[in-house]
């Protein structure tokens, strides 16, 4: 029998739940950099000495897509799709280089899609999606910017505004440079933090990019420790340690202020792990810049604790064009007819397996691929292969021969997406390749409009 004390509690419970269910969730997007599939430490193949706590609770609270995918296998190109939902070559990103020049200004990033809801928004860390003051956060829709707008790399300890060198370029604090110092995965955090706990009141959107575990290798000296055999990789130990702490910072942060349950947060790497980090991308064959699900499938998790079971898992084939769709839909906002990722929550809330549709990608150089559901067919300067994933993680196995009429129909379908794409924004990018992989034969023709541990050196 259930007493009035008791009934009050329930009451308000349900008040609680029902509230939470009607408001606009906060929203965290965590973005690493160049980090391997396996060095977090819930993938079961990760080294011994590999240790995400913070990163594997946060795993727990929600679900791992063990089949997330980025739309490009390096930094920039992959941001540009992200940002809109839309495949960047739409907007003649194939390569680094473009992406990094900086995408469409008539297009819409996230937080252009969100300021009319109310929600404040701020990016952190590494921008990489133009380095003219033109394509500056604050002209893409956010309200607040703490981070670099250089190229890929930036050094983690010298963060003076005048420092000149291979790894410089300013920190910025909105539009203004300015003198910082400290390490800089920990200053993102510590922003980070801050802009948490002054908008705890109302809906937010965080745009966290730290540039960990992306080159150069510095980390504090107290964190480094001869456990891998490669002074590179032990680095990357030691700068994995802050990134982690980060995500823990931030999860404490919300729990704090009592706004964790109603915040979604998703964290994923920008691409596969990097051969110059000596990064672990296990059991994926190949590393950032390849087509091999080494350099696109990547570390990719959900939290939502108010709306979405714990300790989920899926083999489900989602994409990080997913995020912004899924952001909208969250937060009970129109959805977009013009996007290519769709919404992942009928996955995460158990209505749906599989969202069936096909990946694709195209770097600009002889590599591009296509996957539908456990099909990819991989073109490699002229040549194609076909592995099917579910039997053959690795992509040791190529199936082209057995199968030449799968490899037709994704041939077919992978041609019609490129035909649909804009032609590419420098003169020397390669969209099509055609015939013999000898670059001495090479066509180029334009669209009408981790290593793992037996490669490491590869």
């Amino acid at each position: 029998m259930i007493n009035s004390f008791e009934k009050i509690f329930l009451a308000l419970l349900c008040v609680n739940f029902a509230a939470l269910a009607n408001s606009k969730p906060n929203v965290i997007l965590i973005v690493s950099d160049d980090q391997g599939y396996a060095d977090v430490s819930y993938n079961p193949e990760h080294d011994d000495y590999i240790n995400t706590p913070h990163t594997d609770a946060l795993a727990k609270s929600g679900i791992i897509f063990h089949r997330g995918y980025t739309s490009g296998s390096v930094c920039s190109t992959t941001r540009s799709g992200l940002m809109t939902g839309r495949y960047q070559q739409r907007y003649g990103i194939y390569t680094a280089g473009e992406g990094g020049n900086g995408t469409d200004l008539s297009v819409k990033f996230i937080p252009n899609h969100l300021k009319d809801a109310g929600y404040k928004s701020m990016a952190f860390g590494k921008w990489h999606l133009g380095h003219e003051m033109k394509y500056h956060p604050l002209h893409r829709g956010f309200d607040d910017f703490y981070g670099f707008m250089g190229r890929g790399a930036r050094d983690f300890f010298r963060l003076e505004k005048d420092y000149d060198g291979k790894f410089g370029g300013p920190i910025f604090r909105g539009l203004e440079a300015i003198d910082d110092k400290g390490y800089l995965t920990t200053r993102i955090t510590e922003e980070t933090v801050k802009f948490i706990e002054e908008n705890k009141d109302q809906p937010f959107f965080a745009y966290v990019a730290y540039n960990a575990v992306h080159a150069p290798a510095q980390a504090p000296e107290e964190d480094v420790k001869p456990v891998s055999g490669s002074e590179t990789r032990d680095i990357l130990v030691g700068m994995l340690k802050h990134l982690d702490h980060g995500v823990g910072e931030i999860v404490k942060t919300l729990k704090k202020h009592d706004i964790y349950e109603n915040t979604i947060i998703f964290y994923l790497s920008d691409n596969g792990g990097a051969g110059a980090m000596d990064a672990d991308n296990t059991p994926l064959r190949g590393l950032k810049h390849d087509i091999y699900d080494g350099g696109i499938r990547v570390p990719f998790l959900m939290s939502w604790p108010a709306q979405i079971k714990a300790g989920q898992e899926t083999q489900s084939p989602i994409i990080s064009l997913d995020i912004l769709p899924t952001i909208l839909d969250a937060a009970q906002l129109p959805a977009l007819s013009d996007i290519d990722g769709e919404s992942i929550l009928p996955v995460v809330k158990g209505k749906k397996d599989n969202l069936d549709r096909p990946f694709f990608w195209n770097h600009g150089d002889g590599k591009a691929g296509i996957q539908l559901n456990n099909w990819k067919l991989v073109f490699y300067k002229g040549k194609s292969e076909l592995y099917k994933i579910d039997d053959d993680i690795s992509e040791t196995k190529d199936l082209i021969k057995a199968h030449p009429e799968k490899a037709a129909e994704l041939t077919k379908i992978y041609e019609k997406w490129l035909n649909e794409m804009a032609p590419p924004n420098a003169s020397k990018t390669i969209v099509r390749w055609e015939g013999s992989t000898d670059t001495d034969k090479k066509k180029k023709k334009n669209p009408k409009k981790g290593k793992n541990k037996k490669e490491k050196k590869s």
